[in-house]
C-alpha cells in the first residue's frame, strides 16, 4: 500500500544505543540540510526504539530528504526511511511530549552563548579595524577550522554532515574545546568545496557554523 507524500518522514532501523537526545541532534545535523524541521520525535520506549519522525515544513524538503538519505550508514546501520502514514495521532501524542522536555533544559545555556558571541564580535571588529585582511589571510589548503560550534558537538555528527562531501577524510576534535574543530579533506579545492556548501550551516538553531582554512 503506497503512502501519499508528506512532510513527515518515518525513519527505522536506527541504531538503539544511541541516547535519544544525541540520536535526535544528529538526525537534526544530516536532515537540516534539505529544508526547515519543525520538530524530531524519538521514543525510547520499547516499542518505539530504533525509529524516529522528522517533521519538515515543506512536502518537497521531506521527498528530498527521503529520495537522499535512503540507506545512508547512521551509526554504522543503513536508514530506512519512508512517508508516515499522514500526520497520525501517534505523531502528534508525541509531539506533545516531545515537546515539554527541551523547555526544562534549554533556558540556562542560551546566556553563556549570547555573551561569547558579544565578546566575539568585539574581538573580530578589533581585527579588522587593525588588519582589514585578518579573516581572509590563510590560504586555501586541505584541512577547514570550525568555530561557533555548539556544546553537544562530536565527532560522528560532523562525520555524517562533511563525509557527504569528495574526499573527505577526518574530523579531529581538540580536546577541553567543545566549540571548534578540524576537518580534513584530501585535497584544497575538495576541502573548499565543503567549505562553500557548509558555510553558515546550523547545527542547532542559534548555532551557524563558522569555517575557514586552518593556519598551516
Amino acid at each position: 500500500m503506497d503512502v501519499r507524500p508528506n512532510q513527515t518522514i518515518y525513519i527505522n532501523n536506527l541504531n538503539e544505543k544511541i541516547k535519544k537526545e544525541e540520536l535526535k541532534k544528529s538526525l537534526y545535523a544530516i536532515f537540516s540540510q534539505f529544508g526547515q524541521i519543525l520538530d524530531i520525535v524519538a521514543l525510547k520506549t520499547l516499542k518505539m526504539r530504533g525509529q524516529a519522525f522528522v517533521i519538515f515544513k515543506e512536502i518537497a524538503s521531506a521527498s528530498n530528504a527521503l529520495r537522499t538519505m535512503q540507506g545512508f550508514p547512521f551509526y554504522d546501520k543503513p536508514m530506512r526511511i519512508a512517508y508516515a502514514k499522514t500526520d497520525s495521532d501517534v505523531v502528534a501524542k508525541m509531539k506533545g511530549t516531545f515537546k515539554e522536555r527541551p523547555k526544562k533544559v534549554k533556558p540556562p545555556k542560551p546566556a553563556a552563548p549570547a555573551e561569547d558571541k558579544k565578546d566575539k564580535k568585539k574581538k573580530t571588529t578589533n581585527a579588522e579595524n587593525s588588519n582589514p585582511n585578518a579573516q581572509s589571510e590563510q590560504p586555501p589548503n586541505q584541512i577547514l577550522f570550525l568555530t561557533n560550534l555548539p556544546e553537544e558537538t562530536n565527532e560522528m555528527m560532523l562525520s555524517m554532515l562533511f563525509n557527504q562531501f569528495p574526499g573527505f577524510k577526518e574530523v579531529r576534535l581538540v580536546p577541553n574545546r567543545h566549540d571548534i574543530a578540524f576537518v580534513e579533506f584530501a585535497t584544497e579545492l575538495q576541502s573548499n568545496a565543503a567549505k562553500e556548501a557548509l558555510q553558515g550551516f546550523k547545527i542547532t538553531p542559534s548555532h551557524a557554523m563558522k569555517i575557514t582554512f586552518a593556519k598551516k
